[in-house]
């Protein structure tokens, strides 16, 4: 073989190796997805099973509501209207869903993650300090006051959150790049954990004092 053809041989092999070792498997649209040996057992197939396309209807893609405030008297004056999956069934494996979300004065959603999307929000009403912090080791926090019209991304998996300045409620519409894109509350998954995480644990990692943790998990 020519040392020119052997040259192009063993760089096609290295594209090749280097594109299947880079191979994943895709997201997941569920928090677990346990294997199991008999059919009879199975719940999710890519997060749900389909109805047979010839039986679709115009309801499995419609959902009505959204020009309604949610109700926000609970402790962060605010609320998510959320349409996914389980409000569309059509949505299932299409990769996008969306919200409202409705927030008195100084009212927030607090900060959280989508494990699963990244979320792009649009400001309808209101002024919204909004922001995220990006990963370890940098912990870089990025910020931006909004106002109606104003547009904001949260990349998919950074904690993030929504603060209302204003003096009137404000309103937004979010869209997350996955049916399912979960949703994890950090002060409620920390503090408030089903069986309570070892105060022991949450003294040395926020380096409070224990008696500080318990009160924090009593309030959650």
């Amino acid at each position: 073989m020519k040392k020119g053809v052997s040259f192009l041989v063993t760089v096609a092999l290295m594209v090749l190796v280097s594109s299947l070792a880079s191979a994943s498997d895709p997201s997941p649209l569920q928090d677990t997805c346990v294997a199991i040996d008999e059919p009879k057992d199975a719940v999710f197939v890519n997060g749900k099973f389909c109805k047979d396309p010839k039986l679709t209807v115009a309801e499995d893609f419609f959902f009505s509501g959204l020009d309604k405030p949610g109700n926000t008297s609970n402790a962060v004056a605010s609320n998510v209207t959320t349409v996914n999956v389980e409000q569309i069934k059509g949505l299932n494996t299409l990769g996008i869903s969306m919200a409202r979300i409705d927030f008195e004065p100084y009212g927030q959603n607090p900060p959280h993650t989508h494990p699963r999307a990244t979320e792009i929000l649009t400001v309808l009403e209101g002024t919204l300090y909004v922001g995220f912090v990006t990963s370890n080791t940098e912990n870089r926090f990025i910020s931006k006051v909004l106002n109606k019209g104003d547009v904001f991304v949260f990349p998919i998996g950074l904690i993030h959150f929504q603060f209302n300045v204003g003096k009137t409620k404000a309103v937004a519409i979010a869209a997350l790049s996955s049916q399912n894109p979960g949703v994890i509350t950090i002060a409620n998954a920390v503090f408030g954990s089903d069986p309570p995480i070892n105060p022991d644990v949450l003294t040395r990692a926020f380096q409070l004092d224990k008696k500080v943790v318990s009160y924090l998990q009593s309030r959650f």
